[in-house]
Order: structure tokens, then sequence, then C-alpha cells
């Protein structure tokens, strides 16, 4: 099977198990313009390390609304466009901005390294974190959020680069996963949604 091949697999049996978890609560109840996948087995607990070389885990944000999206530096489309959408987001929410933290999960430890997420990440927002971990720990919390990746040749010369997929996953105050957003959710609609759980 090709890479493209299974790519679109996994995203396809991705759908399908989000498709369950929509059922968990009363159709048409859900408060959310993303997808409410609470009660879902989605998510982990996110042992990294930060581009400070500082261990983390989702446990360390206890008390904040958390979103997780995962994606590599060298990316040239959806992660620094997801990036500046989650930054503009968080600037509507104003005041309770500080109530919300952004997690970048890189799917290339290989070439991310803390120096290089430390210098990528923060442009974006200053108060953005980057995590990175070895094979072993990012095949770990791929597995646990149900995120695929797999590298692709670049033409002759060029780098490499990573498939992946690019859903942004939403972690409320007590640290459940409430939410799923995919990639081109609009800064305005991911505002209403962190309102909601920031004070619920």
């Amino acid at each position: 099977m090709s890479i493209r091949a299974r790519f679109l697999a996994a995203v396809a049996a991705a759908a399908l198990v989000l498709g369950g978890c929509d059922q968990l609560g009363m159709p048409g109840k859900s408060p959310f313009q993303g997808i409410d996948v609470t009660g879902s087995a989605l998510g982990g607990e996110l042992r990294l390390t930060d581009q400070d070389g500082k261990p983390r885990s989702l446990a360390d944000f206890k008390g904040k609304v958390v979103v997780v999206s995962f994606g590599f530096t060298h990316c040239p489309d959806v992660c620094p466009t997801t990036l500046a959408d989650l930054a503009a987001a968080r600037r509507q929410l104003a005041g309770d901005a500080s109530q919300v933290q952004v997690l970048f999960v890189t799917v290339d430890p290989k070439r991310d390294t803390t120096e290089l997420l430390k210098q990528y990440v923060p442009a974006f927002d200053p108060t953005f974190i980057g995590l990175r971990g070895d094979e072993a720990a990012t095949e770990r919390v791929k597995k646990d959020f149900h995120v695929f990746s797999e590298e692709r040749a670049g033409k002759p010369g060029e780098a490499y680069t990573v498939d992946h997929s690019a859903q942004m996953y939403v972690v409320d105050r007590a640290g459940r996963m409430r939410l799923l957003w995919n990639p081109g959710t609009l800064p305005a609609v991911m505002a209403s949604d962190l309102r909601i759980l920031l004070n619920s």
C-alpha cells in the first residue's frame, strides 16, 4: 500500500472512530461547534519534553483548557496556518486567554530539536509550547491521540516531508478530552468553543 493510500485509510479510520463518539451525547444537544468527543478514548498523558528541555505532561496544565496540535516545523502549509489560527482565537478571548494553553507536538523529532521548536512555536504566540519526544515516545503519543504521520521522500536534492493528520484536540480544565477541531476551523469558532469550556 502506498504512503498516500495508508494516510487516507488512517484518516478514514479516525473518522469512523469519531463518528461513533458523536453518538456519546444527545444529537443536537452539544453546545460546541467543533466535534464533541466527550467520553471518548482519545488522548493520554502526553509525556514529552518541552522546548526548554523540561519534562511535561497534560497534568501540568490542569486548571487550564488545553489545545493540542500535531505537526512539524518544516511543514509548508497546514501547520503554520493552524498555529496562526490558534493564536488569533486566543487573542479573541482577551482577558480569558491566559486560561488557554496551546501545545504543539512535533511528528518529526529527528529534525525538530528543542532549539528549533523554541524558535518556531512561540513565534506564533509567546505562550505556545512546543513538545517533542524520542521515537518511542512520539509513537506512543500518536497512538493515544489517533494521529497518523509518515515520512515521504522529497524530490532529488530536496528534504523529506511528513504526511500527517492535522486535527486539533481540546482538553478541559479537569484534563478530560472534550473536542476535536478539523484543520481550517475558523478562529471565531475556536474562540466560541473555548469560552464555553472556560465558563463551564
